[in-house]
């Protein structure tokens, strides 16, 4: 098959660059609109509890499905003051009139919340919008507050949906900085490899090509369904990073088959045929690796698995077909012009000077492989404590509006505010008797004791003198706390400050023990901290299936093709102890603390988002195996050739180790640039993945995997005879 399509390609250059034109072209317009399609919030979980909870409150209590949003004023005037009473009043009475806005309690009205600081010069109202507004209502809330505001008096708007849109905006904000950062330092290290700078030029036009193409993707993926925020910078990051590795590797062997004496065309179709199976080959288990995702049933997740998958077909195909087509038209030229008198460290010849350091690693390989080993198992540790959740508003920097109000908020410790659990006692047949209702009230006294409780909400509220008006008549308290059929109970709990994360096991559990404690057996728990503790459980759950069926897929793969069972466990090992290296980082930065101000990470944010974890496996592990293929291929060229182990390690780290530093380099570059950004999860990924190649292209393929194939021997091509017979054979060098 590859050497039809090399032949294709190379026989008519002129109509496969045509169409790829054309196919970018179209691609532009949809790839621009791709942002505006994610969402940012953790997915629902099929028939989870908190789903059940909101379809209950929707059917039997007949509530609308609202948004709680929080208008914070900070002030150096107090709320006294004639000038601040003015510029609120005023402020108010135009949000009031807004469509999308239910209700609103003011800091000053009768409330067993407190919204207002002790000095005045902080101020919470609550709102109450629909939710279907989402976004609108956010920005015209935002315009009348930016309009309101004078130099002694701003005003910030928080909530989920204000978290939400800042996140999107931010996300979409630091891809686009990130590629601008990292496109004009891969050049430099670029033309710093090839010393040409029409060479250095095509793996750039490759990568660019890749995320247009792949963004593309991305948004016609978001007219189908939701897809999660993180596939624009997962799909950009895989995009640029893949493309331009397997465009470096094809350029660097076309330029090794041009310096043997052979034509454009010929040297062209040679590349096609062999670094281009190698590159297809890549491209199959970075699929596999991303079809991880696909694994956990949540849209939210398989949104960045399928995206991933397509954006790194797409990828493979511009590497195997438009860049053959380019290169046989080009040839001698792709060398133009040469004037560095630096020495290229990818100029398709083999390097002494790799040649040198495999002959350093293959004489004592019991200290490199031991060594080496226990440095990574080192760096993975601190994954053992890595707690996991969605991180909301603490997931944005500190200087973002959502973070901002939610920081004002909890100083009044209203914080929990948006972090309501909702409580929902079923009575069953017995029904609404005044038993079940005593209990109701004990219930409410038990937990509204607790002391990191700011406030439960029930019909008992309104009982309450200092309850009249404000947040107790924002909630319609005794129509809306008992069920139309009088079988359900409902109680609200208002945490003090924001449910982190970790903590919302904790709350479930209690909350659920002092349910029954008072006398209810059968209580469903709902709310934001439920539905995020949800999505994490499912996606806990699903890492074991999903990575032990890309083991499975990535063992038969490499099996296959290098006839051997010793070589794919050693680079499912391998890679896996790459990965749990940039696991440990990230939990030592993110969570921890360790170091975060030097990439401007939050140090308070206490847990990684649950997203992360499965997507840094995918990318990592598929981006490290295409290292390992590179290598490994060559290793296999020379034992087909007949050379013994240790030289056909030499003779493989010779002729791609610059390729490997090279690639490597650029995908720590590239990776790096979303560190800058002020997004979290944006640093957690790009941090997570420079680390991981770093490791991978240094540690592990230019240490590791040398020492372990020399002790491995003539074993490392073992095959039982029965699996040779029925094995196909596939092969990633002619």
């Amino acid at each position: 098959m590859f050497a039809r399509l090399a032949q294709l390609v190379t026989r008519y250059p002129l109509q496969v660059i045509l169409v790829w034109v054309v196919l970018v072209l179209l691609a532009v317009p949809a790839a621009r609109l791709a942002p505006q399609g994610l969402v940012a919030n953790a997915s629902d979980v099929k028939n989870s509890e908190a789903q059940k909870v909101i379809k209950l409150l929707a059917e039997d209590f007949a509530l609308p499905s609202v948004d709680r949003t929080v208008l914070v004023s900070e002030s150096s005037l107090p709320e006294s003051d004639p000038r601040f009473r003015q510029a609120y009043n005023q402020l108010i009475a135009r949000i009031a009139g807004l469509e999308g806005v239910i209700r609103l309690s003011r800091y000053d009205a009768p409330s067993p919340l407190q919204q207002k600081s002790a000095d005045g010069k902080v101020t919470a109202t609550l709102l109450d919008t629909r939710l279907e507004d989402g976004e609108a209502v956010i920005e015209a809330l935002r315009r009348e507050a930016r309009a309101a505001q004078t130099s002694e008096i701003r005003f910030y708007v928080t909530g989920a949906t204000a978290v939400t849109k800042d996140f999107l905006h931010l996300l979409e904000a630091d891809v686009k900085r990130s590629e601008l950062m990292a496109l004009p330092l891969t050049g430099l290290v670029l033309l710093l490899a090839f010393g040409a700078l029409v060479a250095s030029g095509l793996p750039l036009m490759v990568g660019v090509v890749a995320i247009t193409t792949g963004l593309a993707c991305l948004y016609f993926l978001t007219q189908f369904g939701e897809v999660s925020s993180f596939a624009l910078s997962v799909i950009t990051m895989l995009a640029l990073g893949a493309g331009i590795d397997y465009a470096l590797l094809m350029v660097n062997r076309f330029r090794e088959e041009l310096a043997s004496g052979r034509s454009a065309q010929a040297a062209a179709a040679i590349t096609a045929r062999t670094a281009g199976r190698t590159v297809a080959s890549s491209g199959l288990v970075v699929a596999i690796a991303m079809g991880a995702l696909l694994v956990p049933d949540l849209t939210f997740i398989r949104s960045m698995g399928v995206g991933g998958v397509m954006s790194i077909a797409l990828t493979v195909l511009a590497s195997i077909t438009l860049l053959p087509a380019i290169l046989s038209l080009l040839g001698e030229r792709v060398n133009s012009p040469r004037r560095w008198s630096f020495r290229a460290t990818s100029s398709g010849q083999a390097s002494p000077f790799w040649g040198r350091w495999a002959g350093r690693v293959m004489r004592h390989p019991w200290m490199w492989s031991f060594g080496v080993a226990g440095l990574l198992l080192a760096l993975a540790w601190p994954m053992t404590q890595m707690k996991l959740g969605y991180t909301g508003a603490f997931g944005l920097g500190p200087n973002v509006e959502s973070r901002k109000g939610l920081e004002l908020i909890r100083q009044l410790e209203l914080g929990g505010a948006l972090d309501a659990f909702e409580v929902l006692l079923d009575l069953g047949q017995e029904g609404f008797t005044p038993e079940n209702r005593a209990r109701w009230r004990d219930l409410e006294a038990r937990i509204s004791a607790w002391p990191e409780v700011r406030l439960v909400i029930s019909p008992f509220l309104a009982g309450r003198q200092e309850a009249q008006g404000g947040f107790a008549e924002l909630v319609g308290l005794s129509s809306q706390y008992i069920s139309q059929n009088r079988r359900y109970l409902r109680l609200t709990v208002i945490p003090r400050d924001a449910v982190r994360a970790p903590s919302i096991p904790d709350w479930y559990a209690r909350l659920k023990q002092e349910a029954r404690s008072a006398g209810f057996e059968q209580v469903l728990l709902g709310g934001a901290p439920v539905g995020s503790m949800e999505f994490t459980q499912a996606l806990v759950g699903a890492m074991p299936a999903a990575i032990g069926t890309v083991f499975v897929a990535t063992f038969v793969l490499l099996a296959a093709a290098f006839r051997s069972l010793v070589i794919p466990l050693k680079s499912i090992l391998m890679n896996t102890l790459t990965v749990g290296a940039a696991y440990g980082l990230i939990t030592l930065v993110f969570q921890e603390g360790w170091g975060a101000g030097l990439v401007g990470a939050p140090t308070d944010v206490g847990g990684i988002d649950s997203s992360l974890p499965i997507v840094l496996f995918a990318v990592i592990f598929g981006l490290s195996m295409d290292y390992e293929i590179f290598l490994l291929s060559r290793v296999q060229e020379a034992h087909l050739a007949g050379m013994e182990t240790p030289q056909a390690v030499r003779y493989a780290l010779e002729r791609t180790a610059g390729v490997i530093t090279s690639a490597a380099l650029i995908m720590v570059i590239v990776f790096s640039a979303f560190v800058f950004g002020q997004v979290v999860a944006n640093k957690t990924i790009g941090l997570g993945l420079a680390f991981a190649v770093l490791l991978d292209a240094t540690l592990v393929r230019l240490v590791l995997v040398p020492a372990v194939l020399v002790l491995a021997g003539r074993w490392n091509w073992w095959l039982p005879e029965p699996l040779q017979r029925v094995m196909p054979k596939v092969s990633l060098e002619p």
